[in-house]
């Protein structure tokens, strides 16, 4: 970010890959259970959105319905927000693995509390325990990629993680407008999915071990060195970045159905699939990082850059298909963007923080996407069309963009150095 110290290099991996290194089943088990976790809040993130503007008609006699509506959808990561530090350090302390499986188990509970709730706000309410659950999941699911892997296998599983997360958004988009068709309240049923994750959570997923530790004693029980610095200057950057990427990652799929509406599309099946296309780019920005190879923080100036494109193409579309356009366009950066902001935020972290420091970062990146309606709403109205306010939150992402671009040549172009574990 403008303004913030050059990072110094992290300190080297404290994670001892060979008590969990696994091949075969075992290793594809685990690898798509943490993508399956790691999916539950873009579910939670997404999946409602095609019918928001039938659930807004439907409570259209609340008062306040037009920004309490979308907070429905965004609400969830507000309390992730406020929560994932707690959760980062309670994972540190108490274990990855227990609070996955339990918070996995809440996630269906308060997920599908929509379903016999008819309050407005009582379902706001479900959606900030929707919220504590996902803190939890995302925080443990994170952590354990960083604790399994290292180096450029780190890269590619956090890579993965945020191309499945893609890939989910765009199915959920899809599914979202299809079981919207029998009503606003059908899409809540899906959340009772992670019923089937916690039992293979708990049967699968192995405990993490530092090398501080003996073979037979778990990462989750090892003593926390004393006295030790939590890498607070090295984190605060990376995640003022991930707060403002957030609303740009975020805006395509909390705001497409409303800008499709704007246009005169009124199908949830249409509006569904067409933001599923939009967001099926996102996927291939993912790809494309993680074909790459390179430092992130380079990076980052093009990648915002190209945000700020698709963001402008989408202010100037005066038809759905050039809005599609801009929303690809889009969707292709924020794929890039995600997973660069947290490999930057992995690689400065220790064991003994990785916990906490997840957390940080993700109360950054959703508490992003929680004032990302608030602030397009307020844009809206200072502009005049949520087209307008877009255009200016493309506007904000190339400052951005050139802003990290003027810093890193006042710096030599030298971000933080890799680790030892990441040249090989």
């Amino acid at each position: 970010m403008p303004g913030s110290a050059p990072l110094s290099p992290p300190a080297v991996d404290d994670v001892a890959p060979s008590p969990l290194a696994v091949s075969g089943p075992a290793h594809l088990l685990r690898v798509t259970l943490l993508m399956a976790g790691s999916c539950l809040p873009i579910l939670g993130a997404v999946l409602i959105a095609p019918v928001l503007p039938k659930m807004q008609d439907h409570f259209a006699a609340v008062p306040g319905a037009e920004a309490l509506v979308p907070l429905a959808l965004t609400v969830p990561a507000l309390a992730l927000a406020l929560l994932a530090p707690f959760a980062g350090v309670i994972v540190d302390r108490l274990g990855r693995k227990r609070l996955l499986i339990v918070a996995t188990v809440l996630y269906a509970v308060f997920g599908t509390a929509p379903l016999y709730l008819d309050s407005l706000g009582a379902i706001i309410a479900g959606r900030a325990l929707v919220g504590v659950a996902e803190a939890a999941i995302m925080t443990c699911c994170t952590t354990l990629i960083g604790d399994y892997y290292t180096g450029r296998q780190r890269v590619k599983y956090l890579a993965l993680q945020t191309m499945c997360a893609s890939a989910s958004a765009t199915v959920f988009f899809a599914i979202g407008g299809a079981v919207g068709s029998a009503g606003w309240k059908a899409p809540f049923w899906i959340y009772a999915v992670s019923l089937v994750l916690a039992p293979l959570m708990a049967s699968a997923l192995p405990s993490p071990v530092t090398r501080a530790a003996t073979d037979d004693t778990p990462a989750d029980t090892a003593t926390v060195p004393a006295l030790r610095a939590f890498p607070w200057r090295q984190m605060a950057g990376i995640c003022a970045l991930t707060f403002f990427g957030a609303m740009v990652f975020y805006t395509v799929p909390v705001e497409m159905a409303y800008l499709l509406d704007d246009l005169g599309v009124e199908s949830t099946g249409v509006i569904g699939l067409a933001t599923a296309v939009a967001s099926a780019a996102t996927v291939g920005g993912a790809v494309t990082f993680a074909r790459l190879k390179r430092s992130p923080g380079p990076m980052l100036p093009a990648v915002l850059g190209v945000c700020a494109v698709g963001f402008g193409v989408m202010f100037l579309a005066d038809n759905v298909p050039l809005l599609v356009v801009g929303a690809v366009v889009n969707c292709v950066g924020t794929g890039m963007l995600l997973p660069a902001l947290l490999t930057s935020a992995m690689s400065r972290l220790a064991f003994e923080d990785r916990g906490r420091g997840t957390g940080l970062w993700m109360a950054a990146f959703f508490g992003g996407e929680f004032v990302c309606p608030l602030v397009l709403l307020a844009g809206e109205s200072a502009v005049g069309s949520l087209a307008g306010a877009v255009g200016v939150l493309g506007l904000a992402a190339a400052l951005v963009a050139a802003g990290l671009a003027v810093v890193r040549r006042r710096v030599g172009g030298a971000g933080p150095r890799p680790l030892p574990e990441q040249l090989g």
